[in-house]
């Protein structure tokens, strides 16, 4: 089993036409997702290797049953693109891949969602999401993954990959990994991930990542002290960042004793979490506990 997607995904890429829709797009499809449609006005009927575009959301459902949109929409126009999808009935899942989306749109597409709380939505500006060996949405490269029974889940895209990479090295397979991605105003939470972690039967461990900024890593320690029975290892990134300096994402700043890697270590270690300084230990945690 796995968590948002599986080999019943039909996937639609909004902006399959662009550069770099067109690559992430064709390397999921090329990795065993199931591509059905892409989306791009003004080019309905066209195709991109053999997948059809059509004009909206709307009408790619209609004619190919698709039921996740992978948005590569520009930042000025991503909103619109998002909010598109989710009031088309027929997608109950949104991973939004693209970077430097306005906050105030990112707020607005989240309290529209919040409101509707049927379509779930990863990002934006995240990797995706992956279950290895059934399907791929997103940007992860499948060849560092490995079908098993680890969950991962970060705030960061890269730290994403090193996790996996880890893991794999070691021969540890992976269920299902999500990156939530590191804007302030993510689709999708910590919370929201580990509670499905905790649902699925064929998920026996997780490791998460998060970093500086915001407090989501504490509500997410909070949930695994109450909650969850699985074991967890974690890692922070941003032990170093100065206070005040904003460090890679957009959500990755502190201020003062808020926020801080120090702060988030000693909330997960009290949960019970087994949170490692390097992550490049990440897997070699993972081994010891199952």
């Amino acid at each position: 089993m796995s968590i948002y997607i599986d080999a019943s995904t039909r996937l639609l890429v909004q902006g399959l036409t662009g550069a770099q829709g067109r690559f992430h797009g064709l390397r999921n499809r090329a990795s065993g997702t199931n591509l059905v449609a892409g989306v791009t006005p003004g080019k309905g009927g066209t195709d991109v290797e053999g997948v059809p575009i059509f004009d909206s959301v709307a009408q790619a459902v209609a004619a190919t049953g698709a039921n996740t949109s992978m948005v590569f929409v520009p930042p000025a126009f991503a909103a619109d693109g998002i909010l598109e999808a989710a009031a088309e009935p027929g997608i109950d899942l949104i991973v939004a891949i693209t970077e430097g989306i306005p906050a105030h749109d990112e707020a607005r597409v989240f309290n529209y969602l919040k409101q509707t709380s049927r379509v779930a939505l990863i990002g934006p500006n995240c990797p995706g999401v992956i279950s290895p060996g059934k399907c791929n949405v997103g940007i992860t490269p499948h060849e560092i993954t490995l079908p098993g029974s680890v969950g991962v889940v970060s705030r960061s895209g890269t730290l994403t990959y090193q996790a996996i990479h880890e893991l794999t090295q070691r021969g540890i397979g992976q269920s299902t990994c999500v990156g939530i991605g590191g804007d302030p105003v993510p689709g999708t939470s910590f919370v929201d991930v580990l509670q499905r972690f905790q649902a699925d039967p064929e998920t026996a461990a997780v490791v998460m990542i998060g970093e500086i900024g915001g407090s989501a890593e504490e509500e997410a320690a909070r949930f695994i002290r109450d909650h969850l029975t699985k074991p967890v290892v974690g890692y922070i990134a941003g032990v170093t960042a100065p206070a005040g300096k904003k460090m890679g994402h957009a959500g990755a700043i502190i201020s003062g004793s808020s926020g801080t890697a120090q702060a988030k270590q000693a909330a997960l270690r009290e949960a019970g979490v087994t949170v490692v300084d390097d992550p490049t230990l990440l897997g070699e945690a993972v081994a010891k506990l199952l």
